[in-house]
């Protein structure tokens, strides 16, 4: 049995089905309930991973945990460790968690704080385990489809500034084969796209894929911090304008990763806009 937490998200939406695609008995944890259908051979579970306890009873019987920490409890909560304790005492072999390439790009990051801890335990627990560090989601470009429905327009900063986006279904394909095992244990993978694009190209290509014209309109870094203040919190915004604007090479980098782990070459930014193409029409 596979748990997937974080399961209503980016992520999960796709890790659950591929999973129970492949034949794996899937529980689908969620903080609250969901009446959304699930596949066969998966069922769905409430717990709240920042209370050990409530998660014990959902992992009885689990083989394997894809570990996903949620809003604040990428701050704060309980130590890694009471988690870990709970999962293994539950017999949970293997670990799969979700970190971020900031974890290996800027260590002294405050924002990361406690996925780092959590990576220290997870690679201490004694457990089979993988960690995956994604850097920027193709998926962040969502925070454009009101204006680009309403005014078709994209308002974001650094417009020429390109970064490897990845998408969170290749996230999500890479976690389902490390948590089926097959040589994947001790492994940190580091998941990009297949190229650098910038906001300004991004525009183009929802443009392309609605066929309308989408106009870029560059904001500053101030303009752009003010509009992050509204859904991020202040300790975050700076070292994400900093990745956005000034990106280290590192950041910059394509990681094969994906591809070395699916056999298939990491998906195009384009690609995600077609799956998604609803949320900008």
């Amino acid at each position: 049995m596979i748990v997937v937490t974080g399961a209503t998200g980016n992520i999960g939406r796709t890790l659950v089905p591929l999973l129970a695609e492949a034949g794996e008995d899937v529980v689908a944890v969620s903080r609250r309930p969901e009446s959304d259908g699930l596949p066969a051979g998966a069922r769905r579970a409430q717990a709240d991973i920042g209370n050990s306890a409530s998660v014990r009873p959902v992992l009885d019987g689990a083989d394997a945990l894809f570990l996903l920490l949620g809003g604040e409890l990428n701050g704060h909560g309980e130590s890694p460790n009471a988690l870990l304790e709970v999962a293994l005492d539950a017999g949970v072999k293997r670990i799969v968690l979700l970190s971020s390439q900031i974890n290996s790009t800027r260590p002294e990051a405050l924002s990361h704080t406690r996925l780092r801890e959590f990576e220290s335990a997870v690679r201490a627990s004694g457990a089979d385990f993988a960690i995956l560090r994604p850097g920027g989601f193709a998926s962040n470009a969502f925070a454009w489809a009101e204006s680009v429905r309403t005014k078709r327009t994209v308002f974001a900063p650094f417009g020429d500034v390109a970064l490897p986006v990845v998408d969170p279904a290749d996230i999500a394909a890479v976690a389902a084969e490390a948590l089926r095992g097959g040589g994947h244990t001790g492994r940190t993978y580091e998941l990009t796209g297949p190229e650098v694009i910038s906001p300004r190209r991004q525009t183009a290509a929802i443009s392309r894929a609605l066929g309308e014209e989408v106009t870029f309109v560059e904001l500053s870094r101030e303009e752009a911090r003010v509009h992050m203040a509204q859904f991020m919190p202040e300790e975050v915004i700076g070292g994400t304008l900093d990745i956005l604007g000034v990106p280290r090479p590192a950041e910059q980098a394509v990681s094969p990763d994906v591809q070395n782990v699916l056999g298939r070459p990491a998906n195009h930014f384009d690609e995600w806009v077609a799956r998604n193409l609803p949320a900008f029409r």
